[in-house]
């Protein structure tokens, strides 16, 4: 059975506790205080007179604040209690924790508090494989304080403890000796400050100073509600929609985080493991929020300009023009045991850079920004035809070139097992995955637009168009399987589909590249009972043979591609369909307290009536928060039109009223209205 947990974050500063909020040591469990990929806390147990404390209710205050109600002893034991405990944790600059201890008796009373506390300051990767540390930890008592330490050359972090009251401090944590009235309270502030000091990333080459967050604690509550107040206001009479889209709102607000050169925020794509800069996750968080948080876009595309490769190195998988995949900071990337520093092991981001930085201009009006990264857009571009074409047949494809941390699939769908023949047979690399080619298409599309109005290229425009039309018609005839009626999977090294029905498909009508003939058949393998599961499209059709309802990329239900595969029904003009999806996913989200995951199993709707959660989905998990922003945009049918927005408005059947207010874009602010009863005309607003 899995422990329930209980975080709170604030970027990707986090920490996981038990019900309780206690941290207890384990190796290979995600548990305990972690910044910048390294656990500064892998113990935080909390006692009273020898006793562990159990929880009687727990209220989430905020993403970054938690409260727990607590009594020592067990259940059976609660209603004797003559003490109790309140514990207030929260993430901000540090970890804090406040602690009220109450005596309910009409006598005296003492109590021993205690908190055991330590730290093995696990990269993350170890924490994944059990590895065993290699540096030197130690300990260290200082003016009632505790340090805690871990050195490896000139790699260094610490943990120190404090508290506001009193200690006794030893090795192994702190105690308090209290004497408390009759209907007496206690008071203290403990707080865990993480320190990183200057460590030479031996793989990438870089100097990171002594660093600590600077956003104070007191900030996070104004600046949640300036986020809010800056993001577009819904009303509607359907309230799982209501509710998903706030919850996705605060969600994006507490992923988002400062590298440690600074510099505005960009979103991280999933706690507990995946709490940093992700190349394809920041590009489409930012595609899925842009009508609602454009501000997110600028520094995910500067990031990923300043990480973009320029050189070839198999160990890191980096290529000139390469958009990275994921940069991480802990000891293992430092020291060149992992490429990620950055890692450039994706084959979609590349395209997707393009793609992001034409749909923000769309919206925006930032001319200046496509300007200013023309060179990066024009090497993305490059990249595409002079590395990405690995076979030289025009089609993107990937093989890893490191082969013992290198990712095997390095498309979305990246475990080991997600791409597939028909029978379940796994093809020889390289794979040349469908969407690839989708994102290929619609990255020259767009790139020659940017050429012509912005570049003052129109001969290179004229070349991107001229291109992109030569790999639309190749792709037509190589992917599409006319016994099936399917665009096939991906090809294989010899140019034979790869036959396997996945919801990569809905990826080509979002990029453009079908033919509009064969868009129905598509849309309606895409919403049959072999991929659709009343929940929302299955990863993989049941009628396959790797097909697993709780096989994380061969049939669960990821929100996140729902999203794209509703954005690109609607593209087509099947928006009643698009519209399904979406009304089936946002129901789904209820059975979630509103926050989607990154994934819940593909169980058929009648089979269990509710969808059933997949063990170790991230939560939160940042292209699923933006899932239920996409959905509304493709609902109201929100697109850019010259310098107005234009709305489209299909609701689905539980839906009969949607507003939408204060939408930014180059038009400044605009609303949009959607109302049961038949499609809308196109209007401007």
């Amino acid at each position: 059975m899995i422990e329930k947990t209980v975080s709170i974050l604030d970027g990707n500063t986090f920490i996981v506790t038990d019900e309780r909020g206690d941290v207890s040591p384990s190796p290979a469990h995600p548990a305990g205080l972690f910044y910048f990929d390294t656990r500064f806390l892998s113990t935080w147990v909390l006692s009273i007179n020898g006793q562990r404390l159990n929880a009687l209710s727990r209220d989430e205050v905020q993403y970054f604040e938690t409260h727990f109600f607590l009594v020592p002893g067990e259940p059976t034991h609660y209603i004797d209690a003559k003490v109790s405990v309140i514990r207030e944790q929260s993430i901000s600059a540090d970890f804090v924790e406040r602690l009220t201890v109450l005596n309910h008796d009409i006598k005296p009373a003492r109590f021993r508090l205690r908190l055991n506390v330590d730290s093995d300051f696990a990269d993350l990767f170890e924490v994944k494989d059990a590895r065993r540390k290699i540096g030197i930890t130690s300990k260290e008592r200082e003016d009632g304080r505790l340090r805690l330490r871990y050195t490896r050359g000139k790699f260094r972090r610490e943990t120190i403890i404090s508290s506001t009251a009193p200690a006794h401090v030893d090795e192994d944590g702190m105690c308090f000796d209290i004497q408390l009235d009759p209907r007496g309270s206690w008071h203290t502030e403990l707080r865990a400050q993480p320190i990183i000091h200057g460590a030479r990333n031996e793989a990438g080459g870089g100097v990171w100073g002594a660093h600590r967050k600077r956003r104070l604690g007191q900030r996070l509550r104004p600046d949640l509600e300036r986020w809010i107040q800056n993001a577009p206001t819904l009303a509607c009479d359907y309230e799982p929609l209501q509710s998903a889209y706030e919850r996705s709102l605060v969600d994006l607000a507490a992923m988002r985080f400062s590298t440690l050169s600074g510099g505005a925020p960009i979103p991280t794509a999933g706690l507990p493991w995946f709490m940093t800069s992700f190349g394809r996750d920041s590009i489409f968080i930012s595609l899925q929020a842009l009508p609602f948080t454009p501000q997110l876009v600028p520094p995910v595309l500067h990031l990923l300009t300043a990480l973009q490769g320029s050189r070839l190195n198999n160990f890191r998988e980096e290529e000139p023009g390469k958009i990275s995949h994921e940069l991480r900071y802990g000891e293992s990337a430092a020291f060149g045991e992992q490429p990620h520093s950055p890692y450039y092991g994706s084959a979609d981001a590349t395209p997707l850079f393009v793609i992001l930085l034409d749909e923000y201009e769309r919206w925006t009006g930032d001319a200046k920004l496509v300007r200013f990264l023309e060179h990066d857009a024009r090497e993305a571009l490059n990249w595409i035809d002079e590395y990405g074409d690995l076979l030289g047949n025009g089609y993107i494809s990937y093989w890893r070139r490191n082969k013992v941390q290198g990712l095997e699939n390095q498309c979305w769908k990246d475990s080991p097992d997600s791409i597939s023949y028909h029978d379940g047979r796994l093809p020889h690399p390289p794979r040349a995955t469908c969407e690839l080619q989708g994102y290929a298409y619609d990255a020259k599309i767009r790139g020659a637009r940017l050429a012509r109005q912005f570049w003052n290229d129109p001969a290179y425009a004229e070349r991107l168009e001229r291109e992109a039309a030569e790999l639309r018609e190749r792709f037509n005839r190589d992917f599409w399987i006319p016994d099936r009626e399917y665009y096939a999977l991906a090809v294989d090294p010899d140019g034979k589909p790869v036959d396997a029905l996945a919801s990569n498909i809905g990826h080509l009508l979002w990029s453009g590249i079908v033919e509009p003939a064969r868009a129905k058949k598509v849309a309606q393998h895409l919403l049959s009972p072999a991929m659709f599961s009343g929940w929302g499209v299955r990863t993989l059709a049941d009628t396959e043979a790797r097909y697993n309802p709780v096989g994380y990329h061969v049939g669960t239900v990821w929100p996140f591609d729902n999203s794209i595969i509703a954005w690109g029904l609607w593209r087509y003009g099947f928006r009643d369909e698009a519209a399904r999806i979406a009304e089936a996913v946002i129901q789904a989200s209820t059975y979630f307290q509103g926050r989607l995951p990154e994934a819940f199993a593909g169980y058929d709707r009648a089979l269990t009536s509710y969808p059933v959660e997949y063990p170790t989905a991230c939560s939160p998990q940042g292209w699923s928060a933006g899932a239920p922003l996409l959905f509304l945009r493709t609902i109201l049918g929100l697109n850019p039109h010259e310098n107005h927005l234009a709305s489209d408005p299909v609701l689905p059947p539980s839906i009969n009223r949607i507003e939408l207010s204060d939408i930014p874009g180059r038009w400044g602010r605009a609303n949009a209205f959607g109302l049961r009863g038949g499609r809308h005309k196109r209007q401007r607003l």
